[in-house]
């Protein structure tokens, strides 16, 4: 007898015995034909726990990846959204920076040749949001400006000891040191504590950076300015950078040392300088500068400490009884400048050199601060403005 099992369209299965002509004898119940219970094939439980733990692995795998792919998403739109933040500042900035500009164009047309305090180019800006700006434009477009937050100054950069003055060039092709502004700059570092000799260093560091400079002959356009007159300094070759050349400012053979340093473009270059230290650095960076050419200083806008530097005879305390009168009324020609300095203790023997001081500036610094919601962009321009026609122009731009 042989036994087959089949579906009889119910939910219980059925067994059928079968005769050896295959008709179907008798139909029994299902469980009766089935092996005894001992011969029964069974699942361990181990088995089961492994296949619970695979089911877990694969789904915690893949929501590690799942999870993975949205985080990497999240993070690229955020740095889309960030960029997009930063140029949206930048752009804001560039505006700020057009329109000090032209305020210092319009002053400049309202009170030529006189650069004071008292302008409207020295009142800063506080903190202010973008939209009180754009509310003389219309309701609509002064709310695209209420995350944005606007702030900033203008310097005048002439008012600070201009290290390029260490160095000048009063015969073509020819670098010299000044010995009469390299004094200056050793009584403003004696001033706040730091070794005077530490000026010469400075004075031939920036002779040396010149040497490898195309713009090393650059004069500044001055209305009225004389030629200068200059010291050579001991120990020093004055007569840097005179050979002639078809490469200017690459094959100039006229160099004090092998490797030239880097042009000088802040004060911060100074650490560059064997002697000088970060801590003398940050008590200079008030009253020092490096501009592109030489230039006189503004004594309408000088602070005492750099004015008893650079004008000998003169102390501190003199000094400061010079500002403190300069507070009352600006000065218009360098004549009005020589009468407050007599008054304020300096000996009448002693004139004020017309290449040295002056009462108008050429260069300002403009610092610039725009928060844009998450952006900030913090900024220092460097500004040049010609004293005849009284445009601008940007000659660097540092970031902070």
């Amino acid at each position: 007898m042989r036994m087959r099992f089949s579906a009889d369209g119910s939910t219980r299965a059925r067994c059928r015995l079968l005769a050896p002509g295959g008709f179907p004898r008798a139909i029994a119940p299902a469980d009766a034909c089935l092996p005894p219970h001992g011969d029964r094939p069974r699942r361990r439980p181990s088995q089961r726990g492994a296949a619970i733990i695979s089911a877990l692995l694969v789904v915690a795998l893949s929501a590690i990846l799942v999870s993975g792919m949205l985080w990497r998403q999240q993070v690229q739109l955020r740095r889309i959204e960030n960029q997009r933040l930063i140029a949206q500042a930048q752009w804001v900035e560039r505006g700020t920076l057009d329109w000090t500009r032209l305020v210092l164009r319009s002053e400049a047309d309202t009170s030529a040749g006189v650069t004071y305090l008292g302008g409207v180019w020295a009142m800063p800006v506080a903190k202010t949001r973008l939209s009180d700006f754009l509310g003389q434009i219309g309701e609509a477009r002064a709310d695209q400006g209420a995350a944005t937050w606007l702030s900033g100054s203008i310097e005048d950069a002439q008012s600070r000891f201009n290290l390029r003055n260490l160095v000048t060039n009063a015969a073509p092709g020819a670098l010299q040191l000044d010995l009469t502004q390299i004094q200056a700059f050793a009584r403003l570092l004696q001033m706040f504590g730091i070794d005077g000799q530490l000026a010469k260093n400075a004075a031939v560091s920036i002779r040396s950076s010149l040497s490898y400079s195309a713009t090393r002959f650059q004069t500044p356009n001055l209305p009225g300015a004389a030629a200068t007159t200059d010291q050579a300094l001991p120990g020093g070759n004055v007569t840097g950078g005179a050979a002639f050349t078809d490469k200017p400012g690459i094959a100039d053979g006229g160099t004090d040392t092998a490797g030239a340093p880097l042009l000088m473009t802040g004060v911060d270059s100074l650490l560059d300088v064997p002697g000088f230290t970060a801590d003398a650095v940050a008590r200079l960076r008030p009253f020092v500068t490096v501009l592109p050419t030489v230039t006189p200083i503004n004594m309408n806008t000088a602070s005492a400490e750099v004015i008893a530097a650079t004008v000998a005879g003169m102390n501190l305390s003199s000094a400061q009884a010079f500002v403190a009168r300069r507070q009352t009324v600006f000065f218009r020609n360098l004549g009005d400048v020589q009468l407050a300095l007599h008054g304020a203790g300096l000996p009448q023997q002693v004139t004020v050199d017309s290449t040295q001081f002056d009462v108008n500036t050429s260069y300002f610094l403009i610092h610039s601060r725009v928060q844009h919601e998450r952006a900030e962009v913090d900024r220092t321009t460097l500004v040049w403005r010609d004293p005849l026609t009284h445009t601008t122009r940007i000659v660097r731009v540092n970031d902070q």
